[in-house]
């Protein structure tokens, strides 16, 4: 469902549930929208990309891991990762701030 949406939105291949990449002079019903794997190499590649939290959740799903401050999933860097790209970011700059 969360994919579907994602396709619909920033997808440039998609249009009204058609794939322009299939287009041969037929209408073709887009592939990715009703597989429940992923089929589309460019979904893969340009689409999914757009959202970490689900290509982390689809392609990492055994190394996902939940962010202590916002409950974002992300992929972690090390087995010590605690907080998303962006949380760890802030949270070092607090803890930087309190030790000067």
């Amino acid at each position: 469902m969360r994919a579907n949406s994602l396709i619909r939105r920033e997808c440039c291949n998609y249009d009204g549930g058609n794939c322009l990449l299939l287009d041969d002079r037929d209408s073709h019903t887009c592939p990715q929208t009703i597989a429940h794997s992923v089929c589309c190499r460019w979904f893969s590649w340009a689409v999914l990309p757009l959202d970490k939290a689900l290509e982390a959740g689809i392609f990492h799903s055994g190394s996902v891991k939940r962010c202590m401050i916002c409950g974002a999933a992300f992929v972690p860097r090390s087995n010590r990762s605690k907080y998303y790209t962006a949380c760890a970011k802030r949270v070092h700059r607090q803890q930087k701030n309190i030790s000067d």
